[in-house]
């Protein structure tokens, strides 16, 4: 585990949540070669296996933003990175970096770090109040439609406007920035080669959308400022038919486990 207390306030910090990314999909991925920028940074070339807070993309946003980020696969109990204030937390060590704040967005402000969201699924697009929860934790929130689940040009869409933010961002201020990446989530039968709407999504056309994330994710990582503490991880998986079920929201296995990996880019 990283000590926190070292991170935070000298590096960058980047949170990119590729929604509804399952486990399986993403390391047979990795395992194949067929996601080399993401291979290419993850610590050994590989996927931690673990479980989500949330079977949903608002429930493990709220969670993870205020620290409770996916937790290992394997018995604890698990030091965590970030943690509000709570007495009596079994999961805050002392590399754990803690705030007096109910979310990490406003802690990290305190802090002094400029607060950044790029909003993908429906949960960021500021459309309902409910849409506005998750992006009103941060100074500086985005969507647009073509950040959104029906544009299959939606990653290349939403590094763009990474691109404007980075530009504006002034030379001395910290940065943390959410990117939550859209394209994974369905529908994504359009990233199949030779899929129709009546096809439908299936595990294979989830397959092909992260392949198209990883071809953008090398240009996010180049626009970010050195040295940049980076987590990618999913907010939940989802079922394309196991056991009969269908989507997310549901407590299977294929949802609760999530690939998850952390870095420093250097």
């Amino acid at each position: 585990m990283y000590d926190m207390n070292e991170i935070v306030g000298s590096h960058d910090l980047l949170l990119v949540t590729l929604d509804t990314l399952r486990y399986d999909v993403a390391a047979e991925l990795a395992a194949a070669g067929e996601t080399p920028t993401l291979a290419g940074l993850l610590p050994g070339g590989r996927w931690e296996r673990r479980h989500s807070p949330g079977s949903f993309t608002y429930a493990a946003h709220a969670a993870m933003l205020a620290g409770f980020l996916p937790t290992p696969a394997a018995p604890g109990p698990h030091p965590r990175l970030f943690a509000g204030r709570f007495p009596g937390s079994e999961t805050t060590a002392g590399g754990t970096w803690t705030f007096d704040a109910a979310d990490l967005p406003t802690g990290l402000a305190a802090a002094g770090y400029h607060t950044v969201c790029v909003g993908g699924v429906g949960f960021f697009n500021k459309l309902t109040p409910l849409g506005s929860v998750l992006p009103g934790l941060f100074a500086e929130s985005h969507w647009e439609p073509e950040f959104g689940v029906t544009d299959p040009a939606s990653a290349a869409h939403q590094i763009d406007r990474v691109a404007e933010v980075m530009r504006r961002l002034p030379s001395g201020r910290r940065l943390f920035l959410l990117l939550n990446v859209a394209a994974l989530h369905q529908p994504n039968w359009f990233y199949l080669d030779g899929a129709t709407r009546e096809h439908g999504d299936s595990r294979a056309s989830h397959a092909a959308a992260l392949r198209e994330v990883d071809r953008h994710l090398g240009r996010l990582f180049d626009l970010m400022r050195r040295p940049c503490f980076v987590i990618v991880c999913s907010d939940h998986g989802t079922a394309y038919g196991e056991d009969g079920h269908t989507g997310h929201r549901i407590g299977h296995e294929v949802v609760w486990t999530v690939p998850y990996g952390e870095f420093v880019l250097s």
